[in-house]
């Protein structure tokens, strides 16, 4: 799999020396990093950076002095951010089951310690790759919300009449138009909206649910 330009992995553990080898590692496979040495830190960043853009997952230790990683982790949730930001946990034997559960509630993987080098970069390597599909879904979605609101009024209610399936004369008799106004506005939806037919558009204004 490439790297995915501009990707970062957050490291988020309070040991230094797990910190500088997991990044010494990411480096070796072409993978940018950076390193947070406590929860509350990592999210202090996260709360003051604009919108994420760039394919980004984290690395949390699941024992931490202070917040641990399974409060940070709900800390994510509660930000709505784990699908743009996957959360790959560290843990000990110990700590597998509640490494479990949280992948249930949401976290990406686990890698249980002492981890295999390329097992790991693997994970974080499809972890970023979710972060990157998510985050071009939603450039995509707000492209077409961007093309809805450029559409006039009466262009809008043509098209939830076309969602609906409705023939041009009903849409006519439902907006009191005539039928090649219809045709005229139906035509303007189909190019401003970028789409062949009606299925289409029904389906590209569907994914914005």
């Amino acid at each position: 799999m490439q790297p995915l330009v501009n990707a970062t992995v957050y490291i988020v553990d309070d040991d230094a020396e797990v910190r500088d080898a997991l990044a010494w590692l990411l480096r070796s496979r072409r993978l940018l990093s950076e390193g947070f040495a406590s929860a509350e830190a990592f999210e202090a960043m996260l709360r003051s950076r604009p919108p994420q853009v760039d394919p980004a997952c984290a690395l949390l230790d699941v024992r931490m002095p202070g917040m641990s990683g399974l409060a940070l982790f709900d800390r994510l949730v509660e930000m709505d951010a784990i699908a743009a930001l996957p959360v790959i946990f560290l843990t000990g034997h110990a700590d597998v089951p509640t490494a479990v559960a949280t992948v249930k509630r949401g976290a990406f993987d686990f890698c249980e310690k002492p981890f295999s080098d390329n097992v790991l970069v693997d994970r974080i390597e499809h972890a970023l790759q979710a972060s990157s599909d998510y985050l071009e879904t939603l450039r995509s979605q707000q492209g077409v919300r961007e093309r809805v609101a450029e559409l006039t009024d009466r262009e809008q209610a043509v098209m939830r009449l076309v969602i609906d399936g409705l023939p041009n004369k009903l849409i006519a008799d439902e907006l009191t138009i005539s039928v090649r106004t219809v045709e005229v506005h139906r035509a303007r939806v189909f190019d401003k909206m970028q789409v062949k037919s009606a299925v289409e558009l029904a389906n590209l204004l569907r994914d914005l649910a």
